[in-house]
């Protein structure tokens, strides 16, 4: 696949994934922020609860940025023209791989 066939079939979902995931990052702003520790506000199991929801989105979001990063790495990848080559035997990635996930870096014999 050469550039200009990537950049006008995938850069295009991939942007969108990508202002999607941001989106949904800062929409879960909140819900990140660490449990405050009034005892007066909320009873302990409560705050246990709130706990244990502030680290659940923690941790999707730090997922979320793994997959955000994967895409504008994609999206350089585009730019540079490396985009569909594997990056460790340099061998075309099939089209039907990368329509699974643009984001592949290996080919299906490289992807050990």
């Amino acid at each position: 696949m050469d550039p200009q066939d990537a950049a006008t079939h995938f850069s295009p979902r991939l942007k969108l994934e990508l202002s999607q995931l941001e989106k949904a990052s800062g929409d879960t702003a909140e819900a990140r922020k660490p449990v405050e520790l009034d005892q007066q506000s909320v009873g302990r199991l409560s705050r246990m609860d709130a706990m244990q929801n502030q680290a659940m989105a923690s941790a999707v979001d730090v997922r979320r940025h793994a997959r955000i990063r994967a895409i504008q790495a994609a999206l350089a990848r585009i730019d540079t023209g490396e985009f569909g080559t594997c990056e460790d035997c340099g061998d075309p990635i099939p089209v039907k791989r990368l329509q699974l996930d643009p984001t592949f870096t290996r080919c299906v014999g490289c992807r050990g």
